[in-house]
């Protein structure tokens, strides 16, 4: 694992280096023709602060890679990563369009050499002046990648809204008509900085929706019980007047961890649980409840984690189900949307709620237009999906991993109402 974080971090470091050395000729040639030698010199060394602070975090990083799992200090290598792509996304760019200024000029002067009429060519002044647009464009380009990561890190992953939806379905029980579903993915409370006030207005959020039962489709924390280590009292404050319930997800179980010991695992595992618990939630362990109201009543099931692929399948719908069968509707919770597709669709659930993609905390949701990167693993990525009768929403996430950032997919609470069709 480490040899290959080495060999990751140098190939990285090329990378960035080789890209700061080419995008700083590009810099020059920006400033070229600034007149003001300190305005120049202070714009070049603005762009080496910026660089070197960089690579001075990346080694912080990998020299201290066990502190992420300090409670409180995941948000820092978070940063970092964000910080990391700021630099290599946006160089990126502004190389590409500076290379394509280099090679006009390069063809140019090939031009000029092998043809016998100078003046078969625009002046040069005049060459170079085209040329030299392209690395302004490119300057221009670049500032969106790095604009956009900024405010992704400082407002974008603290941006909470509430997406509404209303859904009808035949077979719901009159006396559950208008009943108001809250749902929220994803917390990862670990990425947080400790008291953040975010979290707070986020809760507050919630209860303002006056939900009757609140679920939570798991991923607690990135990978320790001990992250929600200040939080449980905030977390618990959230409301619901029927009740609130959760399920795991993939990053609660700690398999991300290389443990000493299976018992320590257990022991973690099992604080995790508990930590729900102590947030006022009923947590579902591949079982299921029945929802009463005036005479009438739904099954709520929730399964464990059961994901495609590299993921683990802890989830055992049929044993969820168990008792279930008979009830003329049914919520299922199951932390990765992957599931409905697997196996979920052979069944006659009639509403599935999941998490697990965050949106890969990046895309684009206008009219007309809904895209992100997450759609290229998870063709149900996000917001709400229907086969036949069936419904499956996905929540784009309340927290954030790996990158302390989202960008045009913010931090989601959901609001479903159900109603008769």
């Amino acid at each position: 694992m480490k040899e290959r974080m080495i060999i990751f971090s140098a190939i990285l470091f090329i990378i960035l280096l080789v890209l700061d050395l080419y995008s700083f000729k590009g810099v020059r040639t920006l400033t070229a023709d600034l007149t003001h030698q300190a305005s120049r010199r202070g714009i070049h060394i603005a762009f080496w602060v910026f660089s070197i602070g960089v690579y001075l975090a990346m080694g912080w990083e990998f020299l201290n890679f066990e502190r992420y799992r300090v409670p409180g200090e995941a948000h820092v290598f978070f940063m970092i990563n964000s910080l990391i792509l700021m630099s290599l996304f946006s160089k990126l760019i502004f190389v590409l369009f500076h290379g394509m200024e280099d090679l006009s000029y390069l063809a140019i002067n090939l031009y000029k050499k092998f043809t016998t009429s100078a003046n078969s060519v625009n002046p040069e002044g005049n060459t170079i002046s085209r040329g030299k647009f392209l690395t302004y464009l490119g300057a221009g380009i670049a500032s969106v990648p790095f604009g956009s990561i900024a405010y992704g890190m400082i407002k974008g992953r603290y941006d909470f809204r509430v997406v509404k939806e209303t859904l009808k379905f035949t077979n719901l029980p009159k006396a559950f008509e208008g009943m108001k579903v809250v749902h929220i993915s994803d917390i990862h409370i670990g990425s947080f900085p400790l008291g953040h006030p975010s979290v707070e207005k986020a809760v507050k959020m919630i209860n303002q929706l006056d939900a009757d039962i609140l679920l939570f489709t798991g991923d607690l924390v990135n990978n320790l019980a001990n992250e929600t280590d200040g939080w449980l009292e905030i977390l618990g404050q959230m409301k619901a007047k029927v009740g609130k319930y959760s399920i795991l997800g993939n990053h609660d179980y700690g398999d991300y961890i290389q443990w000493e010991n299976k018992a320590d695992r257990n022991r973690n595992l099992e604080a995790v649980k508990q930590a729900n618990r102590d947030m006022g939630f009923d947590l579902l362990l591949n079982e299921n409840r029945i929802l009463q109201k005036d005479g009438e009543e739904i099954a709520l099931i929730g399964v464990e984690n059961w994901g495609k692929g590299r993921f683990s399948k802890y989830g055992d719908l049929k044993k969820a189900s168990n008792g279930a069968e008979q009830h003329p509707f049914k919520i299922l919770m199951t932390h990765d949307p992957s599931h409905w597709d697997g196996e979920v669709l052979d069944t006659d659930i009639d509403l599935t709620l999941s998490g697990h993609t965050h949106g890969m905390q990046f895309g684009v949701e206008i009219p007309g237009l809904k895209w992100s990167p997450s759609q290229y693993a998870y063709p149900r990525w996000g917001g709400l999906y229907q086969e036949a009768k069936q419904f499956l929403y996905v929540n784009r996430g309340f927290g954030y991993h790996a990158i302390a950032g989202r960008i045009g997919m913010p931090p989601e609470i959901t609001l479903i109402t159900l109603a008769r069709s």
